[in-house]
């Protein structure tokens, strides 16, 4: 395997490190002063259109349509409208780009093609900035672009105050992946003075470098593991716990490594933690806190922290706008966000019933347990736990067909969700009898 294939194994991340030099090169000019912040608006988008062209093709005309007419509605609306508006167009638009996947690879047989997944990739991320930007707009913490009016002179002015809208959802460094940026700290370092500019901080790139490196090398070991091993049509007994553990373990490496990429080029262009927050300023959320995920031994914890600013995008678009059932309102809209595949609807709505458990297992536990050696035990057993019960929602996740999610229900790994049912079913019985 080549050096360039063994560090990009995808093909978004082949692209995302083609954008690094332009990341590199947009944090060099912000730190001249004859780069104004127009002109860097036009930078992030000229460059995120051209990254859009090469990495989707004609696709990308899917990615255009709904970041025009987003804009369009952000600039007409009034703040109270703007959120409901373009939460139903932007869904609408992903839906039905969503229904041609399954129209191709369900009703045709037929395998999509590379450069639409892609496409839908950056249509999801595109769904977050939209909402995200209408959501602070209706909340007053962005102040909306006034509408168009009828002379030449007052619609260019309109669109001079639209372009921050088209940068902020077409900009490059998070076109095609990366944690979710607010419209404030994109502003805040968009039109940051040049004194204040940093250089990129070179060694923070550095140690990022060497672990995406790193990740990359695991992938591939654990790839040949996986590849020579049985899959779950072929595996017996107990040897299926082994097979999902090790797949899952593939799934979990190649998003660390592509999240870590990610925000690799987030920070070169300087949209990244190193470079400081301005006062009032949302915080930057890198999305892979590995160690946290990989050592915690509850549920609802692993959930907050994967995917972690997608996570709390969701709890903010979804769980604290729900009044009834707002758990399972939130996975039962990412099922519809990542695609309503079947195997995403049975496992995001399994993974809300297991954080659902994991909230009274855990508070029943810290009631009983009071001595140390059980309490490591504890730990111990609800830590192996929890990562297969995040194993087989993962599988049932990426496997998406009928057929694959068939294989998993009925192998012995459904024993995990099905201890975690039984628990949930016990105490909440339990509790409604105390209560």
């Amino acid at each position: 395997m080549g050096w360039l294939q063994l560090c990009f194994l995808q093909p978004i991340s082949l692209y995302q490190g083609a954008a690094f030099p332009l990341a590199l090169l947009f944090s060099y000019l912000c730190t001249l002063d004859s780069f104004s912040t127009p002109a860097r608006h036009l930078f992030l988008l000229a460059v995120g259109g051209a990254l859009a062209l090469a990495a989707m093709g004609s696709f990308a005309v899917l990615v255009f349509i709904p970041a025009l007419c987003s804009v369009v509605l952000l600039s007409s609306l009034r703040p109270p409208q703007v959120h409901t508006w373009t939460f139903f167009f932007q869904m609408s638009w992903q839906t039905l780009c969503h229904l041609g996947l399954h129209y191709t690879e369900y009703y045709l047989q037929e395998p999509s093609s590379t450069r639409f997944y892609i496409t839908l990739s950056s249509l999801m991320l595109l769904t977050q900035r939209v909402t995200s930007l209408s959501l602070d707009i209706c909340e007053g913490k962005v102040e909306a672009a006034p509408g168009g009016t009828r002379n030449r002179s007052s619609l260019s002015e309109h669109l001079r105050q639209a372009l921050p809208y088209f940068s902020y959802l077409l900009f490059f460094p998070a076109l095609l992946g990366g944690s979710l940026c607010s419209f404030q700290r994109f502003q805040a370092r968009v039109q940051r003075s040049s004194s204040l500019c940093p250089r990129y901080p070179f060694w923070a790139l550095v140690w990022r470098g060497l672990q995406i490196l790193g990740l990359e090398y695991l992938t591939v070991a654990v790839r040949r593991v996986v590849s020579a091993g049985a899959g779950l049509a072929d595996c017996r007994q107990l040897q299926c716990v082994y097979v999902m553990w090790s797949t899952a373990g593939l799934f979990k490496l190649t998003y660390y490594s592509r999240w870590l990429l990610d925000d690799f080029l987030l920070c070169a262009a300087g949209f990244g933690s190193e470079f400081g927050q301005s006062p009032g300023e949302e915080g930057y959320t890198p999305d892979a806190n590995i160690w946290s995920l990989e050592t915690t031994h509850r549920i609802s914890v692993f959930t907050r922290k994967w995917n972690h600013s997608t996570a709390r995008w969701l709890r903010r678009l979804v769980f604290q706008q729900s009044r009834a059932w707002p758990l399972l309102q939130t996975f039962a809209f990412s099922a519809w966000w990542h695609g309503l595949h079947p195997g995403q609807v049975f496992g995001f709505l399994c993974w809300a019933v297991m954080v659902e458990a994991d909230y009274l297992i855990h508070t029943s536990a810290s009631l009983f347990i009071r001595s140390w050696p059980v309490w490591l035990l504890y730990r111990t057993l609800t830590w192996a736990h929890t990562q297969l019960i995040i194993a087989y929602i993962m599988l049932a996740v990426e496997a998406r067909s009928l057929s694959s999610l068939r294989l998993l229900c009925n192998s012995y790994n459904s024993v995990f969700p099905m201890v975690y049912c039984i628990l949930l079913f016990l105490l909440a019985k339990r509790k409604r009898k105390f209560n």
